[in-house]
């Protein structure tokens, strides 16, 4: 026998995750499918009920009706009560190098290592009817097909939580969540309740900082970054352990949106993430996030002034660097949404050999929570034979029955230890792959107090996230913050997040007093000044590649500078959308054509990080130039960059030619397509006036 194919590290095909589920995919459609029903009995009608008579009442024996009707009536089962609104994705990761010396985990045992994953990402507000781009807490769920068992990693956007305490979570998603007398504001923390709750419950301080900072309002989930927030153990095969926190870097860097532009896109395209991410899928250009590891050594848990364990504190990569071991490519979308999104399962304790879970208070909570969640919404603990959420290694358990169960056990004994069967399925030493917990020491009395003073620091790291801002991101946080604090009712309230905010920063919590109409603040900020590089997203890589780009044009245009800009623009990876007053083609001077994929009716000028202004001539001229107008003045006002054609001058002012940042006109420019694209992967020109 090969001896490499018994080895429980061998790597296995990245198709493996797809071979599976392609036992489960089904047709219905086909010349050669006859419409049956649930009982495979072919159906003759399933259009008219069956009746007394023409004009009679429906028949109690009409069973097609009946099962049709029914199977509808119970098609929905109960969303997440958090993150219930997700889109999920196919895909691979890859290991860069061993980290044998860390971890026994299979899949990160040997560079070049495959792995095949499904990833949700989601909002944590809002239901499954909101927003995409609400300014919101958004999961970051990577579930690993490895060959021990499925590994979960549950991120969000941010690496720090909003409660130290899993006890506080329910209370927390209850003040986030609509008021319960009128169900209403949806999908936003803009109201009286949340904000009640951050003023006396001030450990959510930092959290808040980041999400009303930019990164609450990420660009694309592919320009999104992901930290788990808690704090695991890598054991490796000499059990020695070290504390470890994951993070996820996209290769696009970290992008966002403007306040007013999320508020805006939310109505205009509340499925802009999803659409976003569909179209990189389709054509080919597969989004990439990088996973990095900040370690500690064991006996170094208590040489930092945060504690380790505090999941409102996280590990400043310039004190613990984050180290890079691998990739993940998303490849593939899912057949149905329903059968596979909506019926994923994660759980932070899905976990494998070599990585366990720490004493922190937040990860111990997650630890029960999540499981039992889907408990209750999938009305089964046969969880695992969905689909999407099975193994694909070997399962053998004594697990029986329950609803939708599938599986046909054919054993006739299920219960260990046993004899009849030979005491089989037979424990897994740990040698053999078997799941062993770290022999951590544990001593002490039962108390409720916290796991150390630090916990109870709530404002040095706000304090070091402010300090490492950039004035434009500075003026964006005040903004947002009163944005959602001048919709609450209660003067009280904001009277008392300005007095919180002074611990923060003086200046920000005393500007935020005047916007708000209350007293000024009467202390001071905590007397930290470290700041950290890795906040900024001003450090953030740029790139023009899968940029959005709105090309404003009609007929008559200049062919050759034309087909010369958009050519070099897609060679750039530039998302190219032609937009006219109508569908089908636009022709230019030449007679060549343009096929025109939007209309001004059925987008917005939000919608897209640049604009090319070409111009031409319409049926409905004036309303075709205001149109175009409208997309200028709405691209200008936030910053983003315009490339305008010989053909465009007309509808930019001439006064705005005077070297104004971002707008590149190619009458002036002999390399306008490189300039052009240059301002594009910039995305942002915050000095303009």
């Amino acid at each position: 026998m090969d001896n490499k194919k018994n080895d429980r590290y061998q790597q296995k095909s990245t198709d493996e995750k797809d071979a599976q589920l392609g036992q489960e995919r089904k047709r219905n459609t086909g010349e050669d499918r006859k419409l049956t029903d649930d009982n495979g009995v072919k159906v003759s009608n399933s259009e008219t009920s069956l009746r007394a008579g023409r004009r009679g009442p429906l028949l109690y024996d009409d069973f097609h009706f009946y099962r049709k009707q029914t199977h509808f009536n119970r098609e929905r089962i109960p969303e997440k009560v958090v993150h219930a609104r997700g889109f999920g994705v196919y895909g691979e990761f890859e290991t860069y190098k061993s980290l044998k010396h860390l971890t026994k985990a299979h899949f990160l045992q040997e560079a070049g290592q495959k792995t095949p994953v499904f990833t949700r990402f989601s909002t944590f507000q809002g239901s499954k009817g909101s927003k995409d781009t609400a300014v919101d807490i958004r999961g970051f769920a990577v579930k690993f097909y490895t060959e021990e068992g499925n590994y979960d990693s549950l991120s969000l956007q941010f690496p720090v939580f909003i409660v130290s305490d899993a006890m506080k979570f329910m209370d927390v998603v209850h003040a986030a969540k609509p008021n319960p007398a009128t169900d209403v504001p949806q999908a936003t923390t803009a109201h009286d309740n949340f904000w009640d709750y951050v003023a006396n419950n001030q450990e959510s301080a930092h959290m808040i900082m980041w999400l009303m900072s930019m990164r609450g309002r990420p660009r694309s989930w592919r320009m999104m970054a992901g930290w788990p927030i808690n704090t695991f153990r890598f054991v490796n095969e000499q059990g020695k352990s070290t504390f470890v926190r994951f993070k996820w870097q996209p290769k696009l860097g970290v992008h966002s949106l403007l306040l007013d532009e999320a508020n805006l896109i939310g109505g205009v395209d509340p499925d802009f993430h999803r659409n976003d991410m569909i179209e990189a899928i389709t054509k080919g250009i597969y989004p990439e996030y990088e996973l990095g590891v900040q370690l500690i050594e064991e006996e170094d848990e208590f040489n930092y002034d945060f504690d380790i364990l505090d999941d409102t504190k996280f590990w400043p990569e310039e004190v613990v660097p984050v180290q890079t071991i691998g990739k993940m490519t998303l490849n593939r979308l899912v057949d149905n949404f329903f059968a596979e999104e909506e019926q994923a399962a994660f759980d932070p304790s899905s976990l494998v050999p070599g990585i366990d879970v720490t004493n922190d208070p937040v990860l111990q909570g997650r630890a029960f929570a999540y499981r039992d969640t889907e408990l209750y919404r999938q009305n089964t603990a046969n969880i695992n034979d969905i689909p999407v959420n099975r193994p694909i290694n070997q399962r053998n358990d004594n697990l029986r029955n329950g609803y939708q169960k599938h599986p046909i056990d054919v054993d006739s004994v299920h219960y260990h230890k046993n004899s009849l069967a030979e005491n089989t399925p037979k424990e897994a030493s740990e040698e053999e792959g078997g799941y062993a917990n770290y022999p951590e020491k544990v001593e002490g009395q039962k108390t409720r107090e916290v796991p150390s003073d630090s916990f109870e620091d709530y404002f040095s790291q706000p304090r070091m996230f402010w300090n490492s801002l950039t004035s434009v991101e500075k003026k964006d946080l005040l903004e947002t913050l009163t944005f959602h604090l001048q919709k609450v009712k209660s003067e009280s309230v904001r009277e008392q997040n300005v007095n919180m905010w002074v611990n923060v920063d003086k200046e920000l919590a005393t500007k935020l007093a005047d916007n708000l109409g209350v007293a000024h603040p009467t202390g001071t900020h905590v007397s930290v000044t470290d700041r950290s590089e890795a906040i900024s997203l001003a450090n953030s890589p740029q790139s023009a590649s899968t940029k959005k780009l709105a090309v404003l044009i009609g007929d008559e245009f200049n062919e050759e500078e034309v087909e010369r800009t958009l050519s070099y623009l897609k060679q750039q990876g530039v998302f190219v959308h032609v937009i006219s007053d109508q569908l089908g083609e636009v022709k230019g001077s030449n007679g060549s054509v343009l096929q025109v994929t939007d209309t001004f009716l059925t987008t917005h000028p939000t919608l897209f990080d640049s604009l090319y202004v070409v111009g031409g001539t319409s049926n409905e001229q004036q309303k075709f130039d205001d149109q175009i107008i409208e997309f200028v003045n709405n691209q200008y006002k936030y910053f983003k960059p315009i490339g305008v054609a010989t053909t465009g001058e007309k509808y930019v002012a001439a006064s705005s030619q005077d070297s104004v940042p971002g707008v590149v006109f190619a009458e002036e420019s002999n390399n306008f397509a490189e300039g052009f694209a240059d301002a594009v992967a910039q995305a942002r020109f915050w000095e303009r006036k």
